[in-house]
């Protein structure tokens, strides 16, 4: 029986099963107790063999020097290149490679550091190998970075590798560097007058060291919640229906000034803060409607009788007129005349002066001096 091996391609032969030696590219005649087994010079000699049998074959000076080996310790990561370009990431172990067509490299990386050299490129690759563990801290948040639940650091927006060898855990708290608002809705308050009110409180806050934030305050916006129900309440009881409708704004102001120490007290500023509604109880809205009533109204009769009185001091001052200058008079005449003809077609008279009769009509005597 004969066996071409190409170009491409190494044979190893065996004598009953026994390994020989390796044959290169040719022809060759085997009986029945010989074997050839060809592999291709593409092909990995670790996934296709053993390891018992690739000692063995490492004992053949020919295939010694065609191939290329490399053991990954405990730890490491390898890099390997085929020609100088990136192919896998290899994870620990021994690796056997043909070196003949191609010829590959290797790169060991330390990756049992709790975080690996700023590459990113890399540390994506080792990542998606396995190698590495990968954390996101979000835009506007810092993360707070523990290690075996020990605290590490506090990491900025961005992505981050981390080696999860020798049963290395990683976990992240994330606090929000942003400024936000916390509102306060329904919020039911005693008055000084005894008048149940509702309140809707708003307040803006920012945290200011998110490191102690998180490790010295459990829950710190929770906490920083309850701090706000309190004061308002309290302060809140200490007036009057009338005062906190009149004085809502100097109020809200002095809010923020009391609630500013207690949420330092929780790494907390507060940049400000107010009273956005205060919500009556019916009978009161009732009560405060018809009372706004009441004044819309008496303002209304004021407005009233001053344009009344208006109107006749004007209307005397034309009569005293009149009355003393004579053509006004006549001109007064004309301008009724005119309104007359506006809104009559046609005026029928039978004798006598057309003057007269016109007095006659818009009432006039024709003796006034």
């Amino acid at each position: 029986m004969r066996i071409t091996i190409t170009e491409s391609e190494r044979g190893f032969l065996f004598k009953k099963g026994k390994f020989i030696k390796m044959l290169s590219a040719g022809t060759y005649s085997v009986n029945l107790n010989k074997q050839i087994q060809t592999v291709k010079l593409s092909e990995s000699l670790t996934g296709k063999f053993d390891q018992a049998m690739l000692d063995c074959f490492l004992q053949d000076e020919n295939f010694k020097a065609q191939t290329i080996s490399q053991d990954v310790p405990d730890d490491q990561a390898a890099v390997h290149n085929i020609d100088g370009h990136f192919k896998e990431i290899l994870k620990p172990g021994n690796y056997l490679y043909w070196n003949v067509s191609q010829k590959h490299s290797f790169e060991l990386y330390d990756i049992k550091n709790a975080q690996i050299p700023n590459d990113p490129q890399l540390c994506e690759r080792l990542y998606k190998a396995g190698c590495l563990s990968r954390l996101t801290v979000p835009k506007n948040q810092t993360g707070i970075l523990f290690r075996n639940e020990k605290f590490q650091e506090a990491l900025d927006p961005g992505v981050y590798y981390f080696s999860h060898c020798g049963g290395l855990t990683y976990t992240v708290k994330y606090i929000d560097t942003t400024q936000k608002s916390l509102l306060l809705t329904g919020q039911e308050i005693l008055t000084k007058d005894k008048v149940n009110i509702r309140l809707n409180f708003v307040c803006s806050f920012q945290v200011t060291d998110c490191v102690k934030a998180c490790l010295e305050i459990e829950n710190h916006e929770d906490q920083f919640r309850t701090a706000v129900q309190l004061t308002v309440r309290e302060f809140i009881a200490g007036f009057t229906l009338d005062e906190i409708l009149t004085q809502r704004d100097a109020i809200s102001g002095k809010l923020t000034e009391i609630l500013s120490p207690k949420a330092e007290k929780l790494y907390i500023r507060v940049s400000d803060a107010g009273i956005r509604d205060i919500i009556l109880p019916g009978e009161i809205q009732n009560i405060m409607n018809s009372v706004l009533l009441a004044e819309k109204k008496a303002q209304a009769n004021v407005i009233a009788r001053r344009e009344e009185v208006a109107s006749t001091r004007s209307l005397l001052n034309t009569a005293k007129l009149m009355d003393e200058n004579q053509t006004l008079y006549k001109l007064k005449e004309l301008e009724y005349l005119e309104k007359i003809c506006e809104n009559v077609g046609n005026i029928s008279v039978s004798g006598g002066d057309l003057l007269e009769h016109l007095r006659a009509i818009i009432g006039t005597d024709h003796n006034h001096k």
